[in-house]
């Protein structure tokens, strides 16, 4: 997850309201219900120590989500009476709306909640041209039209000359036809960022037009036979790009076991545990931060100070190193400051996790789910990859 978006965050001081609101029950009295989360919200913060502006700005803010159209939820940050960040969630926070009031904004479940959602495009082919359309978790959207020749495109059963001469212009017009699909497709991708290709049609129209891709597309590459509207389609859409998504964390837990293996002369690419990412975390070394959700050292506490690089497991370290003003925090949150201070991106782990046991969310005040980590993720859920050795 790229976490530049974060920067306005961390511009300001805390402490912080921090406010996931689950959206995803949409009913004819939702309008009521957002009225009594904001209620909620505005209480538990109030309870927490909020300042009453900023406990009304929440509250305003999740009334407005009656407008909103997230298939979700919604993340809040707060400070001074002003939400300063609203990002929408790609799945809804489990357990329902929570708040937070601490030094610095919990960001961490961001990760998990709106990180990997990986946008497919839908390319719904035919003889004649294409429809494309943008997919994510937050919701489907239109992208372009493509209208190829409209004749001839249909052989008959005639073998006569004449006729073989009618069945090569449809050849042609086939391959001409595909050949416009993939161009429109392949800008469509580069316009859009799109992580996946999905290709719906008959087999030979699908796999005239993959054949045309550009090589640098062809891994992004999705098949569905299913038609327009179908159930199965809708099916077939999300496993693939949930497919997507744990390959891509498969493939950076590979990077990093292979980088936490120490070379001849003991030094590693890669660290976990709060003490060595800490140290990382200083010195800038941190290229990615890797988070399993339900890891016992998330919540360990640590000392920071105003500055990011102020960041330490003992309170009197930050002394030594001449910070006068120190806060405690939740490892995760001021690691993941420091990540988004030196431009370093973050990756949840949950998709490497066991899917069976659904366990209960590691929010405020609750307790965190059993650790399924394993030998193969960062020793109590928290690692990165780092810039150097």
């Amino acid at each position: 997850m790229d976490l530049a978006f974060l920067n306005p965050l961390y511009e300001h001081p805390g402490p912080w309201a921090s406010v996931y609101v689950d959206t995803s029950r949409r009913t004819e009295d939702t309008a009521h219900e957002l009225h009594l989360t904001a209620q909620a919200m505005g209480r538990e913060l109030s309870r927490q120590g909020a300042d009453e502006p900023t406990c009304r700005a929440v509250e305003a803010a999740i009334e407005d989500l009656r407008h909103s159209p997230d298939p979700h939820g919604r993340a809040l940050f707060a400070r001074g009476g002003t939400v300063v960040l609203d990002p929408q969630l790609a799945r809804p926070p489990q357990g329902g709306s929570w708040a937070d009031w601490a030094p610095l904004p919990r960001v961490a479940p961001l990760l998990e909640l709106a990180g990997e959602d990986p946008v497919a495009i839908v390319a719904y082919v035919d003889r004649k041209g294409a429809d494309f359309e943008l997919r994510s978790a937050l919701g489907r959207e239109k992208a372009g039209t493509v209208v190829g020749r409209q004749w001839p495109v249909h052989r008959t059963s005639s073998v006569d000359w004449s006729e073989r001469h009618f069945q090569l212009k449809v050849e042609n017009t086939w391959e001409h036809n595909a050949a416009e699909i993939a161009d429109a497709l392949s800008v469509c991708q580069e316009e859009s960022g799109a992580d996946l290709l999905i290709m719906v049609g008959d087999d030979r129209e699908r796999h005239e037009v993959c054949d045309r891709l550009p090589k640098r597309l062809r891994d992004r590459v999705a098949e569905s036979s299913h038609g327009s509207g179908s159930r199965l389609l809708d099916e077939d859409v999300e496993r693939i790009r949930d497919e997507h998504v744990r390959q891509r964390v498969a493939a950076e837990l590979d990077r990093f076991r292979a980088a936490r293996a120490p070379d001849d002369e003991g030094r590693a690419g890669a660290v976990e545990g709060v003490p060595a990412l800490v140290e990382a975390a200083r010195e800038h070394r941190l290229e990615e931060l890797l988070i399993t959700p339900d890891g016992p050292d998330n919540h360990r506490e640590v000392w920071i100070g105003e500055d990011p690089d102020q960041v330490a497991v003992r309170r009197t370290e930050l002394k030594i190193l001449g910070e006068q003003h120190s806060w405690s925090a939740r490892a995760d949150d001021a690691l993941i400051r420091s990540a988004v201070t030196t431009d370093a991106t973050a990756l949840s782990l949950a998709p490497a996790t066991d899917p069976g046991e659904p366990g209960e969310p590691d929010v405020p005040g609750q307790a965190g789910r059993a650790d399924r980590s394993g030998e193969d993720t960062p020793t109590g859920g928290l690692g990165a990859v780092l810039r150097w050795k």
